[in-house]
């Protein structure tokens, strides 16, 4: 869980800019998170916490700015005057597959069991033997908890399986980071519990992690950063103890007035 120095960011984002049409939702956004870290991003709706996430995998294009991945520009090439041309979907699908993303809703196939969801794109993507692709489903079900749910249909399973099942999915790619846009804000609270431990356990094992959520606990317990976003910039932020008990800024304070 603890950020460890690094010479390379795993995540480096440059005023990062985001437009839909007239509406200007990322503004300018920095961000650094180490390997090994757990950054929270914290923020009311509406701040772009969830764009900026989209944008790390590029499933949003960045209208200015830059994310770097370990290094590596994401979406584009830089030639030898400086400019930039934009990959070829190909190339931003390969550099898509480093980073494991789990969504609010769980986007689980409806006809495929638990075992079936997490080995699919493992064959399909990674080009794994459906072999090695079930070895790979069944050791990752079997430490999100679901041993025993593994030829269940996702209708047959609860929310909170569901996404666990999602998480399961996304680690099958062996991400070198994993992404989680509030992923247990669609689930009944007596399911949150369930999401939150296999995400502490990820922590735990030194998994580099960008969590958008308004799970303040959470962030308090596992977060090395925290990020407090508000109207498409960065407001505040700093270590969890820092953000959350000691807030500088008004907005901090008024946000979390509101959330604790």
């Amino acid at each position: 869980m603890t950020a460890t120095a690094a010479a390379t960011p795993m995540v480096d984002v440059r005023q990062a800019h985001k437009m839909f049409g007239d509406l200007h939702v990322l503004r300018g956004v920095d961000l650094t998170v180490q390997p090994g870290e757990v950054c929270v991003v914290l923020g009311p709706s509406g701040s772009g916490k969830s764009t900026l996430l989209r944008c790390l995998n590029e499933l949003e294009v960045l209208t200015g700015g830059s994310v770097h991945l370990d290094g590596e520009l994401l979406g584009y090439r830089e030639d030898s005057a400086g400019r930039l041309h934009r990959l070829h979907p190909t190339a931003i699908a390969k550099q898509r597959s480093r980073i494991g993303m789990v969504f609010q809703r769980f986007h689980l196939f409806p006809h495929m069991t638990a075992l079936e969801n997490v080995m699919e794109a493992q064959v399909q993507v990674l080009k794994r033997s459906k072999g090695a692709a079930r070895v790979k489903a069944v050791e990752l079900l079997e430490r999100v908890g679901l041993a025993d749910r593994m030829d269940h249909y996702p209708a047959q399973l609860s929310g909170g399986q569901q996404q666990r099942v999602a998480i399961a999915r996304a680690l099958a790619m062996d991400p070198e980071i994993m992404l989680f846009d509030e992923p247990t804000s669609a689930l009944d609270p007596e399911l949150v519990g369930e999401v939150l431990a296999v995400m502490k356990d990820l922590a735990a094992g030194g998994m580099t992690m960008v969590v958008v959520t308004h799970e303040i606990g959470f962030a308090r317990e596992v977060a090395d950063h925290v990020v407090f976003m508000d109207e498409g910039v960065v407001v505040e932020e700093g270590a969890p103890a820092a953000v959350l008990d000691a807030p500088r800024e008004e907005r901090t304070k008024d946000f979390l007035s509101h959330v604790l």
